[in-house]
């Protein structure tokens, strides 16, 4: 009876041995695949603190670091605050563009230490920047910043010969008088008004300066397809049409008196 008890002791023994074995191997391998991939490993972004206008120094002030996704990070940003930074005795850095609050610094988008900064970082690749002499009627009210797009529409001639026509489509407004910060929103009347351009569009816009009035269309936001747009002449505005149709439809009226029908039309 003793070696019989002493059996199923054994017995017992080894399999809780066992069972807290596979236990471990079990947790050790859910924990392993559990482990935080390199997908979930994150790294300290340098971001603006507060919205930073073109030209302005970059300052530790004005930044901070959100914690971003290794893989995620976008291509070029900071991590470190002494690439942006001077040291003691260096010149600063300034934005090349303007960099709203909790955007991402990108090297793109500083200068480097004591690089001057003008409106020229602000262009894209092989554009130019002209200036168009503007009012508050050819430049919509002053409803035009910088950051808006816009049409450029041509009038000249006089009398009969007057017509309009869009000399350039979807362009860029780069600066308004002296701002050039996209960021700015109030509506300001103007004389000059700042465009992107290709060269060959720059020789259009200084030949249609001395030809006549240029005036700019505000465009919406979302992107649309450009066609070419014939030109209008005041003959096309003055048209006078009648106000009734050539081939107006006419009403027919139906009379009943007694067993006698008969029918009026009526133009």
């Amino acid at each position: 009876m003793r070696l019989s008890s002493l059996f199923t002791f054994v017995a017992g023994l080894a399999v809780a041995g066992g069972s807290a074995y596979m236990a471990r191997e079990f947790l050790e391998s859910k924990y392993a695949h559990a482990a935080p991939s390199q997908e979930e490993v994150l790294v300290d972004v340098i971001v603006a603190g507060r919205d930073i206008a073109l030209g302005q120094t970059i300052e530790s002030h004005l930044l901070t670091t959100v914690a971003w996704p290794v893989k995620a990070a976008p291509s070029g940003s900071v991590t470190d605050f002494n690439e942006l930074i001077p040291q003691a005795g260096q010149p600063p850095r300034r934005a090349r563009r303007a960099i709203s609050q909790g955007e991402p610094i990108l090297i793109s988008k500083i200068s480097d230490f004591g690089e001057k900064v003008t409106i020229v970082q602000s262009l894209s690749h092989n554009h130019r920047a002209m200036a168009i002499k503007v009012n508050a009627v050819t430049a919509v009210g002053g409803f035009v910043t910088p950051g808006d797009h816009v049409d450029v529409l041509l009038t000249q001639g006089r009398d009969e010969s007057l017509r309009t026509v869009t000399i350039l489509q979807n362009t860029r407004v780069i600066g308004v008088d002296q701002d050039a910060d996209e960021n700015s929103d109030a509506p300001e009347v103007a004389r000059t008004v700042t465009v992107e351009v290709l060269p060959e569009d720059g020789q259009k816009l200084a030949l249609a300066q001395k030809a006549g009035t240029l005036s700019l269309a505000l465009r919406t936001v979302d992107a649309s397809n450009d066609e070419p747009l014939e030109a209008v002449k005041l003959s096309d505005v003055m048209r006078e049409l009648s106000p009734v149709p050539d081939q107006a439809p006419s009403t027919t009226i139906k009379v009943r008196r007694g067993v006698e029908v008969t029918f009026t039309e009526i133009n």
